[in-house]
């Protein structure tokens, strides 16, 4: 049987919400393994003056439990 754990994560881009989307999976793959789906709950940015300076994004990232570690 397998079994999921979920975690929310929150990350950040100067550049797009695709980049902090991306950015903070890899980050996520550097201390967690088996990394197995990723869903969006929110995005929203920082605006100054008439632009976006900084795109923030909710995640829900999920990973397979391994059963057979001690």
């Amino acid at each position: 049987m397998e079994v999921e754990k979920h975690l929310l994560i929150t990350g950040s881009s100067n550049v797009s919400w695709k980049d902090a989307i991306v950015k903070s999976v890899e980050e996520a793959s550097k201390s967690i393994d088996y990394l197995k789906n990723v869903k969006i709950l929110n995005q929203y940015g920082d605006i100054s003056g008439n632009k976006i300076t900084m795109y923030h994004v909710d995640l829900d990232i999920s990973f397979v439990i391994d059963s057979s570690r001690k």
